[in-house]
């Protein structure tokens, strides 16, 4: 008895399989990869923006807070008032400039690196 029951689900398995397999299939993703997916919603750029600023912003935290720097403290060292300061520290505003988050960088002793690379074909 129970190995009907045991073949039986076997069974209801492999229908469950079948009636899913060509949904799966009709996914123009599968087997691309994450980048390939934004570029095709138009949005790789801004994602990598983004991650760009959000990355910034917490490498720049992260300095402060191993060289016992206050806001107020990178504030007067910036010139700028701690606003100014929360603002580039905020990973979601993206109003700060090239010359905000390279100034930022030497105070904390660091320097701002970009370049602009040869990208992949575009499809």
């Amino acid at each position: 008895m129970i190995k009907k029951k045991v073949s039986m689900n076997k069974g209801l398995r492999a229908k469950r399989v079948a009636r899913l397999a060509p949904k799966v299939a009709k996914n123009k993703h599968v087997g691309s990869d994450f980048e390939d997916f934004l570029r095709d919603e138009g949005i790789l750029e801004e994602a990598t923006a983004v991650a760009i600023k959000r990355v910034i912003a917490y490498q720049l935290q992260k300095q402060m807070e191993q060289e016992h720097i206050t806001q107020e403290a990178m504030a007067q060292k910036l010139h700028t008032s701690r606003s100014a300061l929360k603002r580039l520290l905020d990973p979601n505003n993206f109003s700060s400039t090239l010359l905000t988050i390279s100034r930022a960088a030497a105070v904390i002793g660091k320097e701002l690196s970009l370049n602009v690379d040869s990208t992949v074909s575009k499809r």
